[in-house]
């Protein structure tokens, strides 16, 4: 039942993040936004759509008891879930799921990106870890952690290319 709850959330939030998403994707492109890696985005929604049905069937067939450790691997992901909501607030109207560039916008260097580049990509890479690790569904922690690596070590030097050319990222973030 724990697991149900957990992943029904899960999934619930999800869905509304597409929906935030999706809106602001529209509001921003009749701003004279535009889309870049849009060739490797379906494969992003099938990794994570995979996760899930992987994550499902491997508990629906294989039943794994949850961790020895679900209370600290949970807690952990519950922390993640509150990083998730700050990076999306601090993006604010910005955040998408998509790389979604508005020329001569200025980067958000607010909440957790004062800190770190693209913090929003390392709390999933967190969460497709420890989510399935709570329930023993270590297989699919597994494959999905590299699937995602390998899907990141695409999209983020196109991210950080288009930012770099169409905003004043290249002097945020300069290292020259």
């Amino acid at each position: 039942m724990f697991f149900w709850i957990v992943i029904s959330l899960v999934i619930l939030q999800r869905l509304t993040e597409l929906v935030i998403a999706k809106n602001n994707e529209k509001r921003m492109k009749a701003q004279g936004a535009y889309e870049v890696g849009g060739r490797h985005y379906p494969a992003i929604v099938l990794l994570h759509t995979a996760f899930f049905v992987s994550f499902l069937l491997e508990v629906a067939i294989r039943q794994p008891a949850l961790s020895p450790i679900w209370i600290v691997l949970l807690t952990i992901f519950l922390l993640t879930q509150v990083l998730r909501v700050w990076c999306l607030a601090s993006l604010g109207r910005y955040w998408n799921t998509k790389i979604i560039i508005l020329p001569g916008a200025d980067v958000v260097m607010k909440g957790p990106y004062k800190f770190i580049r693209h913090p929003n990509y390392l709390i999933v890479a967190t969460e497709i870890l420890v989510l399935p690790m709570i329930f023993g569904a270590y297989i699919t922690a597994i494959i999905f952690t590299l699937l995602n690596a390998w899907m990141m070590s695409v999209r983020i030097p196109q991210e950080e290319q288009a930012l770099k050319e169409a905003t004043n990222y290249k002097e945020k973030f300069s290292l020259e």
